[in-house]
């Protein structure tokens, strides 16, 4: 699985609430992808969650 952040961040911090070894935010929002494995059904959540929707999940 691999996660990219699109343009459009609005900095909300629902993301990291959810999975804060994956995501940080600061002035937008950061994914770190060596915390992405273990952690795939958290980072869905957190995609489907998003209120701008600029989480992108890419299933490998």
């Amino acid at each position: 699985m691999h996660i990219d952040i699109v343009e459009g961040c609005i900095a909300c911090g629902v993301c990291e609430s959810l999975c804060p070894e994956v995501f940080t935010v600061t002035d937008t929002s950061h994914a770190c992808q060596a915390g992405v494995s273990g952690r795939e059904d958290a980072c869905r959540q957190a995609a489907e969650a998003c209120p701008v929707s600029v989480i992108v999940v890419k299933e490998s």
